[in-house]
């Protein structure tokens, strides 16, 4: 299995967070194989319809259990490639069909409430807001906020350098506020961060995970009046439905979410109308009738 993580991070070039997804999910496979007596070799066409129905049964979404077949599957096709095997018994397995959802956001004024929650007497407040104003203002992702250094930012240009997806690099404008606000963090703790490496440290000092970026925004939730949990990627969403809201170009969009297809930046389009759809029953008289 080792060869194939090394070919997914340093061939196909997915993220560290996508190779680890696989891993799991071929781990959870081997375990299954180990309770029902089978190997990679005596594996069958029937007993992937057996595990198909196992993950159905353990009530999992279909976009995990989508995700699952397709680690599984890429894995047999590697296994093929190095003659261990010679069929891949997902072959012909049919995916489950994934469930069409709308991404969502915050309203202007919930973004608001959300920055207005933060404590300016915390110790970590300049973190705190420096993070929020580049989640909002730029659409980056965890990962690539996560992966910022002092030298990935331009603040003469107002850009940031990020690795994103597939360790493909791109370049992100940020705004005025971003701008202010990463410079009162990066003075702040300037004796704290090193030169090379993640800007952004937790309450000990150390560098800040994902586990921690997701903590630290969840805490600014519960301060505030929202009531949900918040996955970063909600800024994202939050990000994209505002600019189309406010008029900007579906492919200025798709660029700067770094996104390769149209149709991922489409879904926003989606959002956008469906929310004008609900401004026009609630308020038009005629509706009220």
């Amino acid at each position: 299995m080792e060869q194939f993580k090394d070919q997914l991070l340093y061939q196909r070039n997915l993220s560290q967070n996508t190779v680890n997804s696989y891993m799991r999910d071929l781990e959870s496979f081997q375990s299954f194989l180990e309770r029902e007596t089978l190997t990679f070799e005596t594996f069958q066409y029937r007993d992937a319809r057996n595990f198909l129905h196992t993950l159905y049964k353990d009530g999992l979404k279909k976009s995990t259990i989508a995700r699952k077949i397709s680690a599984i599957r890429a894995f047999y096709v590697f296994l093929i490639q190095r003659d261990y095997v010679t069929h891949n018994p997902f072959d012909h397995l049919p995916l489950p069909k994934q469930d069409k959802y709308l991404p969502t956001f915050f309203y202007e004024n919930e973004i608001e409430q959300l920055f207005s929650s933060i404590d300016q007497n915390s110790k970590m407040y300049t973190r705190d807001i420096a993070i929020l104003e580049l989640l909002y203002g730029t659409g980056m992702r965890a990962s690539e906020l996560l992966g910022i250094s002092k030298r990935s930012i331009d603040f003469t240009g107002q850009v940031i350098r990020v690795l994103g997806k597939g360790n493909k690099e791109r370049i992100i404008p940020f705004n005025d506020r971003a701008h202010f606000a990463l410079e009162e963090y990066l003075e702040t703790f300037h004796n704290k961060i090193p030169n090379q490496g993640s800007i952004w440290l937790n309450f000990k000092g150390d560098v800040l995970t994902d586990r921690g970026l997701r903590y630290i925004l969840n805490q600014l939730v519960k301060k505030s009046a929202l009531n949900f949990h918040l996955h970063p990627h909600k800024l994202r969403h939050t990000f994209a439905t505002h600019l189309l809201n406010n008029g900007a170009d579906l492919r200025a969009v798709q660029e700067l979410l770094g996104h390769e297809s149209l149709s991922t930046t489409q879904k926003y389009t989606h959002v956008s109308r469906e929310n004008l759809r609900k401004t026009y029953l609630e308020f038009h008289p005629g509706n009220k009738r």
